[in-house]
């Protein structure tokens, strides 16, 4: 018997999708299913530092890939630019690292206030959004403005897409901001400051792949163009692979990475691993990244070919 809903079938659209919720999030869409959702304003407490974050993340073929507010860690939210010592504050969420006394929970949590779009457009496969965005300290002072560019695309073809992120931080707090991680305030080994993604449970214990081979935390603190982490996921056998590429234009290019695969699985470039970087006032620091989030379990061959065609396929490098 004929179906009568088939005719009246919204068909599925392919290729990417926008779906802007005005005042909140942006979400983008792969063939009508969702990709990712960007919250350019968020809801959290002033204690986990509310910055805006990509969650929930998810592959071409549908499997999540990001973890929101973990209970060991209520602050680490799927993908998210997150800076742990910024001079005196703290805009990556939780507690402060103080050099002789370890993790003290301060009244320096910061948060990167929305302020606007120049641009939110979808145009011939390739998804452009450029925010205006303000670091606000707890006590309610401007530090730093932001202007931030994500591109994202897609590369069937690879079973994967792109999300490629730029920060272009400028001071105006009207003095030198230090910037840096709790490794530059004397915890060793803990370099973590930068574009951060925590990963779903089931990637504990995952594959850290990166051009001088596969291993798990022995990688955290090295140097390195690209670096990648492979998972599996629970419910089915599969597998996810993330990407993070470092930009050859960046200060600390080939950078440093933070990663872990035992406790948790978590990894991010870590730009002030071990040295701070001075941003003097009305100076600026821009700072480029590309993430390639692909279905299956890439080894160091497949993330080089993944990782060159990202770096042909940037979508913030296209007009």
């Amino acid at each position: 018997m004929e179906d009568p809903r088939l005719p009246g079938a919204e068909p599925v659209p392919e290729g990417l999708g926008l779906v802007h919720e005005e005042g909140r999030s942006i979400r983008a869409t792969w063939r009508g299913a969702e990709l990712f959702r960007y919250v350019y304003v968020p809801w959290e407490p002033q204690m986990e530092s509310p910055r805006p974050y990509f969650h929930p993340l998810r592959t071409l073929g549908g499997d999540l890939v990001s973890l929101y507010r973990p209970h060991d860690h209520v602050w680490h939210k799927g993908i998210a630019w997150s800076l742990c010592s910024v001079g005196s504050e703290n805009f990556w969420g939780g507690p402060t690292y103080i050099r002789g006394h370890g993790y003290r929970q301060l009244p320096n949590n910061g948060r990167m206030r929305h302020q606007g779009f120049d641009a939110v457009a979808l145009h011939d496969g390739v998804l452009r959004i450029d925010e205006r965005l303000s670091w606000i300290t707890e006590a309610g002072v401007a530090w730093i403005q932001e202007r931030r560019r994500i591109g994202v695309t897609a590369l069937p073809d690879h079973g994967a897409w792109v999300l490629a992120f730029e920060s272009a931080m400028h001071n105006v707090s009207g003095g030198t901001i230090s910037i840096g991680s709790p490794t530059t305030h004397g915890r060793p080994d803990a370099g973590y400051s930068g574009l951060f993604w925590r990963g779903p449970r089931s990637f504990t214990d995952g594959r850290v792949v990166t051009p001088d081979g596969e291993g798990g935390d022995e990688f955290r603190g090295w140097r390195g163009p690209w670096m990648g982490f492979a998972g599996r996921h629970d419910g089915h056998d599969g597998a996810s692979t993330l990407l993070f590429r470092d930009h050859p234009d960046n200060f600390c290019f080939p950078t440093q990475w933070f990663v872990r695969s035992r406790m948790f699985a978590c990894l991010c470039p870590a730009p002030f691993f071990d040295a701070e970087y001075p941003l003097a006032d009305d100076d600026s620091l821009t700072l480029r990244y590309s993430v390639c989030v692909a279905d299956g379990a890439l080894g160091v061959s497949g993330c080089e070919r993944l990782a060159a065609r990202c770096a042909e396929r940037d979508p913030n490098t296209w007009p």
